[in-house]
């Protein structure tokens, strides 16, 4: 049976209410088997339209699937296992020559081009795209992974160090920024609670998906009564090519993919969340 199945339970756990914009990322490497696993809080309003949009290869460009709203991907993953996801950070200085906010669906773009975390690097160097209030998390099936910051206007490469690369919302190479996250820690912790289990304990994307279920957002009212808290958390399971979706923290609405088999059905499509 797949490691899938067992998905459902993990987000019945403790909560806490924080910022509404607070996004949380890991890309994980299970030391023992090598078994790759992303799994992403997209934390937003909820009066957005999000979706998960399937787009099959053409003769040149790679299939992926990607999921966000307004025609734009917030985060996904293409045929070649790359994946991306971002998370808002304390808004920087761009130099000159680069775009601060690039036009298009920047997501769609780099997953229909690139392959490998080296060829994302180098493909966003060449669009000189410089994000000022963001940064980029890529990973990809051979255990790479990197986040690409902007600090005091210059690139910052921050790598994936001993089996795992963490981002929330703050700049992890501003060696000078106050401003950290008590989110950042937990999922730390988390980590190595799972790095030092039992040998014949399995983790599977069920146990990496309860680190980050540690630090979901309630839905909760701001002063003037909208609604905001974790949209979606996504797990990917990079190994065998897996994506499970869950929706507003709700287990009834969950979307489980099978990456390439939906890819190979060579049928472009869209999956409304709400």
């Amino acid at each position: 049976m797949s490691r899938m199945n067992y998905i459902l339970p993990l987000l019945f756990i403790t909560l806490f209410s924080v910022q509404t914009f607070a996004c949380s990322i890991i890309y994980y490497v299970d030391s023992k088997t090598g078994h790759i696993y992303f799994v992403n809080n997209e934390d937003y309003w909820y009066d957005v339209k999000p979706y998960i949009q399937i787009v099959p290869a053409s003769h040149n460009e790679l299939g992926r699937i990607w999921y966000g709203w307004k025609n734009f991907g917030q985060g996904g993953v293409n045929e070649k296992g790359l994946v991306i996801d971002g998370a808002t950070t304390p808004e920087q200085n761009i130099p000159e020559g680069y775009s601060s906010s690039p036009t298009g669906n920047l997501t769609d773009e780099l997953l229909a081009n690139c392959s490998t975390v080296n060829e994302a690097v180098l493909y966003l160097e060449e669009q000189k795209v410089a994000l000022k209030n963001a940064h980029i998390v890529l990973g990809d099936r051979t255990g790479s992974a990197v986040i690409i910051e902007w600090v005091n206007g210059r690139q910052q490469l921050v790598p994936i160090q001993n089996n795992r690369l963490v981002a929330t919302n703050f700049n992890l190479s501003d060696t000078n920024q106050m401003e950290t996250c008590w989110r950042y820690p937990l999922i730390q912790e988390g980590l190595d609670q799972l790095d030092a289990a039992n040998p014949t304990e399995t983790i599977d994307l069920k146990a990496v998906g309860n680190v980050l279920g540690k630090v979901v957002q309630l839905p909760q009212p701001d002063a003037t009564g909208k609604i905001g808290g974790t949209l979606y958390t996504t797990f990917i399971d990079l190994t065998e090519m897996k994506l499970v979706l869950v929706y507003q923290l709700d287990n009834s609405k969950v979307h489980k993919l099978d990456i390439l088999a939906e890819l190979e059905t060579g049928k472009k499509r869209k999956i409304k969340l709400g």
